[in-house]
């Protein structure tokens, strides 16, 4: 038997006390704490929080020796149960660890549980107690005997299922609904009083039937039960995959309102979020990376797929939104600007390749600096552009859809493992034609997309914005309390003048400087811009050229007028 009890040791200290019996332990047991949690490409070193470990025997103590920083082996004598207790810190407000103060818990397995190495195949149960009065349990764990609030046992079939499945504790809103049979469930920390649950099950409610659906049809999916665990804050944004729940954290503003009917941007932006990680339920958590068939819990798992299982995510996230009917062609072809102008104002898109930037991942993506820009590519946004411009040119050719490339590549893998190739010849097989180029040049090349023809095929309208002068400048930058640069990007006029991530622009040609627009008002068009700076406490005299016209933002927009082979290719991509 393998069973673990956590309970809330100190709140006030944002403790967990978590103990762990094991059954016939080896003599030289060895245990370990993950150092990453699956979906989140970073090494987080979770046992810098785990304190306070023990190990007894028939209530003799069990010398532990730690190996490594996140490992320990205890040496067993005999077979009684080995019991471990330790503690663990969690102060994390993310959705990637565990959390705990007077008001709130949330877990992680990843976080707390430390692994039985040569057990993790066998069931695991949990058992969750303690709890402050009033205080209540969420997970799509599932239960063998538990409380009216969802305190008692639970058991995972392996210690990958274990932790797989995050923990919400406290008092929360819930609400339930269901979507083609199967029964979810939506909890929301931290929401205010005019929150409106009810609008949020409806909205969500059509973006799980419409993915179902596009997986399945009419048939079941693969889990019987899912379970949203959304906590709203002053200020945050992020989700985090499982293989039947989601871990969601949104500003409390974003939620739905009772009494407003209108799709704000903040609401919008929280939808999107929901359908990027519910269509991970099934494009990475069982779909997923050939490499990620197993996962080494103890160091970076590398693959090269990300711009797949997170940009094609990322592509279908708001295109749903337009399936299900919560946006209309307009609302989704300006969120897909947005997309565009992101990649857009990234000169590492020139740099590294999606597929690299899925590889460095570990080392770029998550340690985001003033060079980022300059130096790589966001998987997420260029990936969605990928997953475009291959189900537009497919869709131009007429020979199929990327809708259909899914299903291929689904039903082949029978929702499993995939590499490269198999995506590649998922592609062929609907395609009817070697897209090698495509892959060379778009995934494993830095060439520019050709997103504006192809939107062009569909009656979509690419204009041209007037450039700010941020962009004419090429810098990005906090206007807060004078102007200070934030970066400045890869051959910009800032930095032909010698400009550089945290600088303090004071004023420019003896005009003193609070805003960048004020620039055009104080500098005459063609006269070139000299500039009074701080740098490390110093005030330093810089010559720039004059600003000069630059490429603006894109806006994108349904065709007021297009033939009619065009308007019925958009009409099939956005509502099939």
């Amino acid at each position: 038997m393998i069973l673990y009890r956590i309970e809330p040791l100190d709140t006030h200290a944002h403790l967990f006390r978590v103990r762990l019996s094991l059954s016939q332990p080896a003599a030289q047991q060895r245990l370990s704490l993950p150092v990453w949690i699956p979906g989140s490409y970073l090494v987080r070193e979770f046992a810098r929080h785990l304190q306070r470990l023990t190990a007894t025997q028939g209530g003799r103590e069990v010398p532990l020796r730690q190996l490594d920083k996140a490992s320990w082996v205890a040496e067993c004598a005999g077979a009684e149960p080995l019991e471990l207790a330790w503690e663990v810190y969690a102060f994390d407000t993310s959705v990637r660890a565990a959390f705990l103060d007077a008001g709130r818990g949330f877990f992680n397995g990843t976080g707390v549980f430390l692994r039985a190495e040569g057990r993790e195949h066998e069931p695991h149960e949990l058992e969750i107690g303690g709890l402050p009065p009033g205080w209540q349990v969420a997970t799509a764990l599932p239960a063998t005997d538990v409380d009216a609030d969802g305190a008692g046992r639970y058991r995972a079939a392996d210690y990958d299922e274990l932790v797989d499945h995050p923990v919400e504790l406290g008092r929360f809103w819930r609400g339930a609904f269901t979507a083609c049979g199967v029964p979810h469930e939506f909890v929301v920390a931290g929401a205010p009083p005019n929150f409106d649950g009810e609008r949020l099950l409806r909205d969500t409610q059509k973006i799980c039937e419409a993915q179902i659906r596009f997986w399945h049809g009419e048939r079941a999916p693969h889990f019987g039960r899912y379970v949203f665990l959304l906590n709203a804050v002053d200020d945050g944004y992020g989700g985090l995959e499982h293989r039947a729940s989601t871990a969601l954290i949104c500003a409390r503003r974003e939620l739905p309102r009772q009494g407003e009917a209108s799709l704000g941007e903040g609401y919008l932006t929280l939808l999107g979020l929901i359908s990027h990680e519910y269509f991970h339920t099934w494009n990475v958590k069982r779909l997923r990376p050939a490499e990620f068939a197993r996962y080494d819990y103890a160091q970076e798992n590398y693959t090269g797929l990300l711009w797949f299982f997170e940009g094609f995510t990322s592509y279908y996230d708001d295109l749903f939104l337009v399936r299900a009917g919560l946006i209309d062609e307009a609302r989704y072809l300006k969120q897909l600007a947005k997309g565009v102008n992101n990649t857009l104002a990234m000169p590492g898109r020139l740099v590294q390749s999606v597929a690299q930037a899925s590889f460095d991942a570990w080392i770029r993506y998550y340690r985001q600096d003033e060079n980022t820009a300059n130096s790589t590519v966001s998987y997420y946004a260029k990936g969605s552009l990928v997953a475009l411009a291959f189900d537009l040119t497919l869709r131009r050719e007429g020979r199929g859809t990327l809708d259909a490339v899914m299903h291929v590549l689904w039903k082949r893998s029978q929702g499993g493992p995939v590499s490269e190739a198999d995506i590649a010849a998922a592609f062929e097989h609907v395609g009817g034609r070697s897209y090698a180029a495509e892959f060379a040049a778009w995934v494993h090349g830095t060439a520019e997309l050709p997103i504006r023809e192809l939107l062009a095929a569909l009656a979509v309208e690419w204009q041209a914005e007037p450039a700010t002068v941020a962009q004419r400048l090429g810098v990005r930058a906090t206007e807060a309390l004078g102007v200070k640069l934030k970066s400045v990007l890869r051959g910009s006029a800032a930095e032909q003048a010698g400009l550089a991530a945290g600088d303090e622009l004071l004023a420019v040609n003896d005009w003193r400087l609070r805003k960048l627009d004020e620039i055009p008002f104080y500098v005459p068009a063609g006269m070139p811009l000299q500039w009074l700076v701080s740098r490390d406490q110093r005030v330093l005299r810089l010559d720039g050229a004059p600003l000069a016209d630059a490429e603006g933002a894109v806006a994108l927009k349904p065709a007021a007028q297009a033939a009619g082979d065009a308007l019925a290719l958009r009409a099939a991509w956005l509502r099939p």
